[in-house]
């Protein structure tokens, strides 16, 4: 039912909450619904342009735009994925004012930047030490992805400020019981390591290393050339993990966005994410232009004069066995969430909801039906969980 003011009343409603319960009310609403949208890797001169082409803004009958996720152009060439190679660059000269005239971005942290999201590597020369400034003084959410960083230096990036990992274990790393890298992340902090024993794996390695005449190579580190392959190919020595990097009790760990079509993320791996850093877990369909239900099986042109092969939920680079993104809805990602995981609905839901909330700090308005927030919802059937409106 509805009321003068333009609000609808649902009776009987099942809201998820923040401790993942779902509580049957009457639910007053005002329907607002709010996304990022993402940029691939461009070249550089036409970022500007593009970027305030949509300028985060409120709509009254549709959804909020909330700003873009850039992605690109400081990824690792070796885990680019679909992006141009040609359109990447290596190192990030000016540290902070390199990231401002790229993307245009403004020196003032309370002005409302298009740039909501930046996603880049590292390890690349400049970008570590870029990303205190993007998130203290630009307002940025720094986000790990597209890279090759071994876990040292993903832990530094964290403590730097990065509070997020773009489509967990794809475009990154494999894991690693020696290095896990990034994904690692979502088992960092809360340990201390005993006094005495730091050091140890380094003087085992360099006395193997003078023995040799040189640094060997981390079993870690063997797949070198093969793209889904482990971590950046630094001296095993370099690589290791420092005391400071492990005993880390007030070490925050990222939130990490997941891609759960079942393609891009094994069942499996996704449980083990869930399992192990359940209140980071932030569900993305990395969808395309391709998602449109209409679209038959194929090759359909895409960007740059490259096209995508369309079949059935997955998409590729033509003539590759890349993945491109998806075809998947986040409706459908929750009801996998749930399948994959066993998490209840409201659980998952919270995955599509607080959690991105939170990780964009802007969970004071977004993320939970609550008194001062926006009213962004969809409706779901509870038996069938499907979405009705």
């Amino acid at each position: 039912m509805s009321n003068d003011n333009g609000l609808l009343c649902f009776t009987n409603c099942f809201l998820a909450l923040e401790d993942g319960k779902l509580h049957e009310r009457d639910l007053w609403i005002d329907t607002n619904t709010g996304l990022i949208v993402d940029a691939q890797t461009q070249e550089r001169s036409l970022y500007p342009k593009l970027l305030r082409l949509l300028q985060p803004r409120r709509y009254p009958n549709s959804a909020n735009l909330l700003g873009w996720h850039v992605e690109g152009p400081f990824l690792q060439p070796a885990k680019r994925g679909a992006h141009d190679p040609n359109l990447l660059l290596s190192s990030v000269p000016e540290g902070l004012a390199t990231f401002d005239e790229i993307y245009a971005l403004s020196k003032n942290k309370e002005s409302d930047n298009c740039v909501k999201i930046i996603t880049a590597a590292p390890e690349l020369n400049g970008v570590l030490n870029s990303i205190e400034g993007l998130v203290k003084e630009r307002g940025i959410t720094f986000s790990i992805g597209h890279s090759i960083a071994n876990s040292s230096v993903a832990v530094r990036a964290v403590q730097k400020g990065a509070r997020l990992i773009t489509h967990l274990f794809n475009a990154m790393p494999q894991l690693h019981h020696r290095d896990p890298a990034i994904i690692g992340l979502l088992g960092a902090g809360g340990g201390r390591r005993q006094k005495g024993q730091e050091g140890i794996m380094e003087f085992v390695q360099g006395k193997v290393a003078r023995e040799l005449g040189k640094i060997p190579p981390s079993e870690a580190l063997a797949e070198v050339l093969t793209p889904p392959g482990t971590p950046m190919t630094e001296s095993y020595v370099s690589a290791l993990i420092k005391e400071q990097d492990l005993s880390l009790e007030e070490f925050k760990r990222p939130y990490y966005g997941i891609i759960v079509d079942g393609i891009h993320s094994h069942p499996h791996s996704v449980r083990l994410a869930y399992t192990a850093h359940p209140k980071g877990c932030i569900l993305i369909t990395d969808a395309m232009s391709m998602l449109d239900p209409h679209l038959p099986d194929g090759v359909h042109d895409w960007r740059d004069g490259r096209q995508i092969l369309k079949d059935g939920d997955r998409l590729f680079i033509a003539g590759t066995d890349t993945l491109a993104g998806s075809v998947i809805t986040l409706d459908k990602c929750v009801r996998n969430f749930s399948s994959f995981t066993g998490a209840s609905l409201a659980e998952s839901l919270l995955a599509a909801t607080l959690h991105p909330a939170k990780c964009l700090k802007i969970d004071d308005r977004k993320g939970l039906l609550k008194g001062g927030r926006d009213a962004d919802l969809t409706i779901w059937d509870k038996e069938t969980e499907e979405v009705i409106g």
